[in-house]
């Protein structure tokens, strides 16, 4: 019995929690950690023995490997940076692409059916990690006066207004950007999830109870939601990693 009465065991942040599976040093380790262990090494794995041996006539690994690094390249990096500029850049974001994408897929995953994204730390700590790397080409690309200009939005044709706007370009770039940036990812995951967990839970529940009908309805919604989870999940990853080829392109951009 739950702690309304009703019996319903709902969702809530509890399912978000979990217990550490062991602790070294006083560090836990938990399920969430090492289900983003388990993503690095199956991606580096993957591209290790798609690429080890690359073949001129390549065999239906490194078909795979090759189609999914070139997805990333053709049609997220050279789109938005071009292939002069984008090129170095592509290693990169191919590897954020895939990680996080594959951190998304957990939450359909048997057994392990938990977004690692829905964790805050994990889409904060990418999120910075673009937004050094953004920080960082902008000033290495138009030195230290050069660089404020870029991130404030300094134009001096804007007249009295310029102060106020580039009060408010610096405070947006330098910390609202990267919080909305992992903040997006975060927020789709977590209600996927919760919306996932809300509807296998219902079914179990409703199929224990005379709503036996219900169950069924609520069934066909969860094998809905895990469809539309995986467009999400999918789309997630190529919004962020869009967005950090958006952010470099603005750091390389000439200032007028």
């Amino acid at each position: 019995m739950s702690d309304n009465g009703c019996g319903f065991p709902a969702p809530g942040l509890h399912s978000f929690l979990f217990k550490p599976l062991f602790t070294v040093g006083g560090y836990e380790f938990n399920k969430v950690m090492l289900l983003a262990l388990v993503t690095t090494l199956l991606i580096v794995g993957f591209f290790w023995v798609a690429f080890g041996q690359a073949k001129v006539v390549p065999g239906k690994l490194q078909m795979v490997g090759e189609a999914g690094y070139n997805f990333v390249r053709r049609n997220i990096v050279y789109e938005t940076l071009g292939k002069r500029e984008g090129e170095k850049y592509v290693p990169l974001m191919v590897s954020l692409f895939f990680f996080i994408w594959i951190m998304n897929v957990w939450s359909v995953i048997p057994l392990a059916q938990f977004p690692v994204s829905s964790v805050i730390a994990f889409p904060m700590v990418l999120a910075g990690l673009v937004w050094v790397l953004w920080v960082g080409v902008t000033f290495k690309r138009h030195g230290f006066v050069g660089g404020l200009k870029n991130i404030t939005g300094y134009d001096k044709s804007l007249g009295a207004v310029l102060p106020l706007v580039m009060v408010i370009e610096f405070l947006s770039n330098l910390f609202v950007r990267p919080f909305t940036h992992a903040v997006r990812l975060f927020a789709n995951m977590f209600a996927g999830h919760l919306m996932l967990v809300m509807f296998t839970v219902a079914s179990w529940y409703l199929m224990n109870s005379y709503m036996i009908p219900a169950a069924g309805v609520s069934f066909v919604m969860t094998i809905v939601m895990i469809l539309f989870e995986l467009f999400v999940q999918a789309v997630q990853a190529y919004v962020f990693v869009l967005l950090a080829c958006s952010y470099l392109q603005g750091a390389l951009a000439e200032h007028h």
